[in-house]
């Protein structure tokens, strides 16, 4: 699950709070960034946990209509959401249990939380229309809830504030871990009972390892990559950069020259990306002119052997 993408955030984070510790330990910041990394994926069991008490809240609502609507001889309520068949294969999926239970994840204390998203998703039209259909197959349960993710617990601010309160690991991870979420949500099979895989942490090793080197040559080469930075900056006055910004180019520094087989293209839109994410307005700018000035002098030098856009237009 923790792709390059959110790695480049973490290794963003983690080396702007190394700077700025007065102890700066390499091996103590190497450990945080990891730690930061696995809070990600707390995240995405949390998220898919949601759904599961969402669905329990539910449950616990309608038994109560239903008691009622027997003391009373009324229609007894329809129990489709509550047993949609998606969120009882989360509901049961073992590594999902396995995983909340060792790291004792809960929304037990946000139940007004959870029945304030229950309103809503009552009152939504998707919900009501899937409730007046009388179609009932795995493929439409999936497919609700993937709406329902989209609705109201992908850009909901009221969640937002709470997860960070939870968590400052959290701060700027959640728009990443949604699509991670969705992706998984897509993938359920009915066939795979509960034992339908999750997304692992890592997909593989190689990703581990990308976020060590990246952060350790960022570190490590720091001295040098400033100064290939100063000496790109003649058209910019290098002392009255964004600290942040110079920081941001050091690590796509960094990247350039450990992973030959990342293309500098794809290494200076991710960090011109990001300089628009943590940065100032004008950061993406001159940050795109500084990587693209200093990636010509790695290849005109030989310092690295890749295919820069310009040429490849020729």
């Amino acid at each position: 699950m923790i792709n390059r993408e959110l790695i480049r955030i973490k290794v963003v984070q983690l080396t702007y709070a190394y700077y700025q510790n007065g102890n700066k330990n390499i091996d103590t910041a190497e450990k945080e960034l990891f730690f930061s990394l696995s809070k990600a994926y707390d995240l995405y069991n949390y998220l898919l946990l949601l759904i599961v008490d969402i669905t329990r809240e539910e449950r616990h609502r309608i038994e109560i209509a239903t008691q009622r609507a027997q003391r009373e001889g009324t229609e007894v309520p329809s129990q489709k959401f509550v047993y949609n068949k998606f969120a009882v294969q989360l509901e049961e999926n073992k590594m999902l249990n396995e995983f909340v239970e060792s790291q004792k994840l809960t929304w037990a204390d946000d139940l007004e939380f959870v029945r304030k998203l229950c309103n809503q998703i009552e009152s939504s039209e998707d919900y009501n229309e899937y409730m007046n259909t009388e179609e009932s197959d795995y493929e439409t349960d999936r497919e609700l809830w993937r709406k329902l993710y989209k609705l109201f617990i992908l850009n909901n601010s009221e969640l937002d504030s709470l997860l960070e309160e939870k968590s400052l690991y959290w701060n700027d991870d959640k728009e990443v871990v949604d699509t991670f979420v969705l992706k998984t949500i897509k993938r359920f099979e009915a066939d795979n009972k509960n034992k339908q895989e999750l997304l692992p942490e890592y997909d593989d090793e190689e990703d581990k390892d990308f976020a060590r080197k990246l952060f350790r040559a960022t570190i490590l080469n720091a001295d040098q990559y400033q100064h290939y930075l100063s000496d790109a900056s003649r058209n910019w006055d290098f002392s009255r950069l964004a600290y942040m910004d110079i920081v941001i180019m050091q690590i796509a520094i960094a990247e350039m020259l450990t992973f030959p087989n990342i293309p500098a293209s794809v290494t200076i839109n991710e960090f011109v990306d990001l300089a628009k994410l943590y940065s100032t307005s004008r950061s993406g700018g001159y940050i795109n002119g500084m990587l693209d000035s200093i990636a010509h002098f790695f290849v005109d030098n030989g310092m690295m052997m890749k295919t820069l856009r310009n040429k490849e237009s020729k």
